[in-house]
């Protein structure tokens, strides 16, 4: 069964400027996909109100 996640892409200022919701099997497989999203920006993981990961953008 399926787990929503929501992966939200922060600005320069650190706010949300999207979210993308994707829908994985674990937290693996969204740690993953959300590492994906990093290009120009840093990306935060979340399950809920669970926080999984925050992945920093290579400078």
């Amino acid at each position: 069964m399926s787990t929503a996640y929501h992966a939200y892409i922060l600005g320069p200022d650190g706010h949300i400027q999207n979210r993308v919701d994707v829908l994985c099997d674990d937290d693996e497989e969204a740690t993953r996909m959300a590492e994906q999203l990093v290009d120009g920006h840093d990306v935060e993981l979340w399950q809920g109100a669970r926080m999984l990961a925050t992945f920093r953008m290579k400078e």
